[in-house]
């Protein structure tokens, strides 16, 4: 007998068509959490792009303006195939309803309460999203017999001067509350993995920078006040030291690690060469074609001067390797920041 059969277009620079499915047909679905975010937006873009569903969970909160969490959104909607529920990840009941009506076949955990510094001024934030909202997702993955793929952070490496970071090296001494919650994440997945056999891989991402970015990170804030003519913060007095790594390469690692489930690893995914932050600013200056006035300042409570990423077993392991110099995306951002603000 002849199934009936529906259709779902597809709207995208990579991919333009309608996919053909059957009725009653079991469709691949991803939950992802956080798609409203930075990473979380791209990964949902690049599986809806490929035919995959995404359930995306996020509560849009105001840690930085709604408006671009919105412009996001707005594209995963054009594309097709994304089913948006917004909520906290404390909330578990709300949460828990997501795998009793949707049949999820993986999870990626990206939603966080992100930022150091604003973890100095609201640590409630943290515990609830990044503890209480970790429990759940591990919860909701033991009960529903579900792997998963987590976001961890650069961060936990503290103020370790061993170079480049190690996923081997001890990090029981972190100097933020956001680097003690991502820790306390890759213990409490450790627990849960050794204890029920849920597969757990945390990639520790080495700031991510690309289009639709979060307006809180330097390359964002750089842009914007040289684009305004206002001075630029430029903290320890220019001697910071940053992997920055493309989102395309960062998308790249979270579905290889996707691909292949580990019974628990972690994992950097860093762009293995680190950029002194006053060449880091010529680059934008270059790209903007606008000198920056800098305001030099001392290193703030909270950050580290240097972050470098070993990532050989990520080679080895998910065969990964970052391929965007920071030249060409810092390109590509402010093509887009342009772009994006009508400049």
């Amino acid at each position: 007998m002849e199934r009936d059969v529906f259709k779902r277009e597809v709207h995208s620079p990579e991919r333009f068509g309608i996919i053909w499915l059957f009725e009653g047909a079991s469709m691949t679905r991803y939950l992802i959490t956080g798609t409203a975010g930075f990473i979380g937006f791209h990964l949902a873009k690049k599986y809806l792009e490929q035919g995959i569903e995404v359930v995306g969970y996020d509560n849009v909160n105001d840690y930085y303006d709604p408006s671009i969490k919105e412009s996001r959104l707005k594209i995963l909607e054009e594309i097709g195939g994304h089913t948006f529920i917004k909520g906290g990840l404390e909330d578990k009941k709300k949460l828990f309803s997501i795998f009793k009506k949707h049949d999820i076949d993986k999870v990626c955990h990206l939603a966080a309460q992100a930022g150091v510094r604003y973890s100095l001024q609201n640590p409630h934030a943290y515990i609830d999203s990044n503890l209480v909202g970790f429990t759940n997702i591990l919860e909701a993955c033991r009960h529903n017999e579900l792997d998963l793929v987590y976001a961890s952070s650069s961060s936990v490496y503290g103020g370790n001067k061993n170079y480049p970071f190690s996923v081997d090296d001890r990090v029981d001494n972190p100097i933020s509350l956001y680097a003690a919650t991502k820790k306390s994440n890759e213990l409490m997945a450790h627990v849960y993995s050794h204890l029920f056999g849920i597969k757990t891989t945390g990639l520790r991402f080495f700031t991510v920078y690309g289009p639709y970015g979060r307006p809180d990170m330097a390359l964002f804030l750089f842009t914007k006040r040289i684009v305004e003519g206002k001075p630029i913060d430029v903290f320890n007095h220019g001697r910071m030291e940053r992997d920055f790594t493309y989102i395309d390469d960062i998308v790249d690692g979270i579905m290889r690690a996707m691909e292949n489930p580990f019974p628990y690893e972690v994992f950097n995914l860093g762009n293995n060469s680190p950029v002194q932050l006053e060449y880091f600013i010529s680059i934008i200056e270059r790209e903007l074609g606008i000198p920056a006035k800098k305001n030099y300042m001392d290193i703030q409570p909270g950050d580290v001067p240097k972050t470098y990423a070993d990532i050989e077993k990520t080679r080895k392991l998910l065969g990964w390797e970052p391929t965007t110099s920071i030249e060409e995306g810092v390109k590509r951002f402010i093509n887009w920041y342009k772009k994006y603000y009508g400049l």
